[in-house]
């Protein structure tokens, strides 16, 4: 098959097969992009996951990161040519990019950077996406001075290594970020991270080092099981910002004394429900593409697999599943 995509397969949700892609136009803002490389993210094992526990009717095309060359260009989508080399993140409400070819909304795409290769392009959408998001569009880390504290659980993971140096490029803020193994502190402390703390007992390993509150917090990792950790280091009236959905209702009253805001983030909102600035997407990856070509940037790509099949994919989604990712897993077609 010269068009083709691994699904979901619908009769054993387990199992991953491939499908053949069928024909389809740009709609009017769409592209149609020449699917290169791919990356896994915590998203593709959750939405998995569901499909799994609820049901399926039909194949379900999974991923939501990807480069590629357009082919095809939708009649309201500007900004972009035939043979244009693009970078996107995706919108969960659509199928996903691990296919050969795909259809992406042009609002949501950029220009891929000129100094990175397909698979190494690829390991960035999403995450850079989720960190500048929540740094900046919540948190709004960089009206704060230098006596501010930036905390951030999950420093090594995907959001993680590019929430440190965007913190560090962006802001003056002091950043901490939360490493356990010697692999992961290396990591943090190379992308920019003033200092790292363990996780476990947080409060008192802040002490150590005479902190004893923050400014802001950014959660990467099991919000449910940071909450309380979360609630006693964050400082009066400042600022928490989640990527991850709770299992369970929040404890409110363990922040609400100290006037505390907390954000959500969740980087689909936007294509989710087409929001007026839905084009914001598209801009803040061309600067982050911008930011990789001037050198401001480093990427995130640990481990590569090599082309599109359902091995690669089953490959990938065991190695999200392990829960010790140091950067970012990515397949090159």
């Amino acid at each position: 098959m010269s068009k083709y995509a691994i699904a979901v397969d619908p009769a054993n949700p387990q199992q991953f097969i491939q499908i053949p892609v069928p024909e389809a136009a740009p709609g009017e803002f769409d592209l149609l992009v020449e699917v290169k490389a791919i990356a896994m993210n915590p998203v593709d094992t959750k939405v998995h996951a569901g499909l799994k526990k609820n049901g399926l009717q039909q194949p379900r095309i999974l991923g939501w990161d990807a480069t590629g060359i357009v082919v095809a260009v939708g009649p309201k989508a500007t900004g972009f040519s035939i043979g244009d080399e693009v970078w996107y993140a995706g919108d969960i409400t659509r199928s996903g990019s691990n296919t050969t070819h795909q259809l992406i909304d042009s609002r949501i795409v950029g220009h891929k950077p000129k100094s990175l290769n397909w698979v190494e392009s690829a390991a960035i959408p999403l995450t850079a996406l989720t960190a500048w998001e929540g740094l900046f569009e919540h948190l709004k880390i960089q009206d704060a001075g230098s006596d501010k504290t930036l905390l951030i659980i999950g420093g090594a993971g995907g959001v993680g290594s590019l929430a440190i140096p965007l913190a560090a490029l962006r802001s003056k803020v002091r950043i901490i970020a939360t490493a356990s193994r010697p692999e992961s502190v290396k990591w943090c402390l190379e992308r920019g991270a003033d200092l790292t703390v363990d996780y476990h007992n947080l409060q008192e390993n802040l002490s150590e080092h005479n902190i004893k509150q923050v400014d802001y917090i950014f959660c990467l990792n099991d919000t449910d099981g940071h909450w309380k950790s979360m609630s006693e280091v964050i400082a009066p009236f400042g600022h928490i910002c989640s990527i991850v959905e709770s299992a369970q209702p929040l404890e409110q009253s363990l922040i609400r004394s100290k006037g505390v805001a907390l954000h959500w983030e969740l980087m689909f909102t936007r294509s989710m429900y087409q929001t007026p600035d839905m084009a914001e997407q598209g801009r803040i990856l061309q600067r982050v593409a911008d930011m990789i070509d001037k050198g401001e940037l480093k990427g995130t790509l640990n481990t590569t697999l090599h082309g599109l099949s359902v091995e690669t994919i089953t490959q990938a989604h065991a190695k999200q599943l392990e829960g010790h990712m140091t950067g970012k897993i990515a397949i090159e077609f």
